[in-house]
């Protein structure tokens, strides 16, 4: 089983893209097959060296390696001889319309409410109209002529069988006025040449390919590939796409501190009847996996659902899987802090103000100095550990008597300027006696 994931290396890499690049790989892995990235960099002028790069960083940290590595621009040679084989066949013919003339073509058919076909007037052009259309300075696009006679079935993991009426279907373009393929062509002569079995991708390209289907047979294939096509994915923040980096981008949520793990486990199981679980590994995903659970209705990413998710990963992180995270992003604190921080956070990057609260300078919050400069006077001797606060609790309650949030909010606000966060069992010892006794009277520490 070999199946590919394609992007092009036009833009970053955003939700969208990995849903289904993670849906291919985790396919390939629970079937023991391959999983190959085909880079679509065939548009010259907006490819960049950069998201190729991007990508292939993407897919790392995402842990979704990749057996094999393609690229389409270095693939011309064999789109030109396949070109040249289907214009003998009597499968690709040219044509002359210019953009103007085809649209308004189907601006008449719809308005006559027809469907907007492409009439195949091109195939009774005579050497002479040709000849005029070349001396007017038109430069030709060639049509993919589709085989009528009979109905193209597509074999799909999650729709079941998807039966297409040819004559129902525009002959596509195949190559541009300026010489260069469109992604039906070059996509079906890779898929031929990788052998790929299963193509999964969404939705919106069932049309397109019940037209793969009839160029895989014209260009001498028989066993057409089966096909999943998953339903697409919107958004509550609006359009997913390359344009909105911050909500959907996956250079962007890395950055902003969420977790490959929690990515990983949102977006394997948005859409199917498995319950979304933050703990999950991505062997234990492989081995959950099946077409069959998927829904055949669209789903909603909401960022806030991943943030959550992300949330919920930071509490139950060990501290050796956190370490990874926080090098990747140019930072490290050691294990104490991270024990006593990580139920108080959402991502990794909010350890670093815990890290700064225990180690460097704070301006504290007084709200009852007499209170907090009695607490001073009554510190335990050094050393902390995490049963000074034990100790020190009930001195507190005897000489004050308070309890409650009267008790403890003075006394966190002092300690840290928040009213909420860590255990003060956990933050006593990492703050230190010298600090404590210099915030308590409200002191800058």
């Amino acid at each position: 089983m070999i199946v590919r994931f394609a992007p092009s290396p036009t833009g970053f890499l955003h939700v969208g893209n990995i849903r289904i690049a993670l849906i291919n790989w985790l396919f390939a892995k629970s079937v023991g097959g391959k999983f190959l990235l085909r880079i679509d960099d065939t548009d010259i002028s907006r490819s960049e060296t950069r998201y190729v790069e991007q990508i292939k960083s993407d897919l790392s940290w995402l842990g979704l390696a990749w057996d094999d590595i393609k690229f389409q621009s270095q693939r011309r040679d064999r789109y030109d001889e396949c070109k040249d084989f289907l214009i003998k066949s009597g499968r690709l013919y040219r044509c002359y319309e210019t953009k103007e003339e085809l649209e308004l073509r189907k601006k008449l058919l719809l308005k006559n409410k027809k469907p907007p076909i492409y009439d195949r007037a091109a195939l009774k052009l005579t050497e002479s109209d040709v000849k005029r259309f070349e001396q007017e300075g038109r430069r030709p696009h060639w049509r993919f002529l589709m085989d009528h006679s009979e109905k193209i079935v597509l074999k799909d993991e999650i729709k079941g069988d998807v039966v297409f009426d040819p004559s129902k279907i525009s002959d596509p373009i195949l190559i541009r006025e300026d010489g260069s393929m469109t992604y039906i062509f070059a996509s079906v002569i890779d898929d031929i040449d990788f052998n790929i079995t299963h193509i999964i991708r969404g939705e919106d390209h069932l049309s397109g390919s019940a037209i793969h289907a009839n160029l895989f047979k014209a260009l001498g294939v028989m066993r057409v590939p089966h096909f999943a096509h998953i339903p697409l994915m919107g958004s509550k923040n609006g359009e997913i796409s390359k344009r909105h980096g911050d909500v959907f981008c996956i250079k962007s949520l890395r950055a902003s501190g969420i977790s490959a793990k929690a990515i990983i486990n949102l977006l394997a199981k948005l859409g199917t009847c498995d319950e979304i679980n933050y703990s999950s590994s991505i062997e234990e995903l492989v081995a959950q996996f099946s077409f069959k659970k998927f829904s055949t209705s669209s789903v909603l990413y909401d960022k806030d659902e991943l943030i959550k998710l992300n949330e919920k990963v930071m509490h139950n992180m060990a501290y050796e899987e956190a370490l990874i995270l926080m090098n990747d992003l140019g930072f490290n604190v050691s294990k104490e802090i991270w024990d006593a921080a990580r139920g108080n956070i959402s991502n990794i990057k909010d350890v670093i103000v815990w890290k700064r609260i225990c180690q460097k300078r704070l301006i504290p919050i007084i709200t009852d100095i007499e209170y907090t400069t009695g607490i001073s006077e009554i510190l335990p001797v050094e050393p902390w550990g995490l049963d000074t606060w034990q100790e020190l609790l009930p001195m507190i309650k005897k000489r004050f008597n308070k309890k409650g949030k009267e008790l403890f909010l003075p006394i966190r606000l002092a300690l840290t300027g928040m009213d909420d966060g860590p255990e003060l069992q956990k933050l006593l010892p990492l703050i230190g006696k010298r600090k404590c006794y210099e915030r308590l009277r409200g002191n800058e520490s």
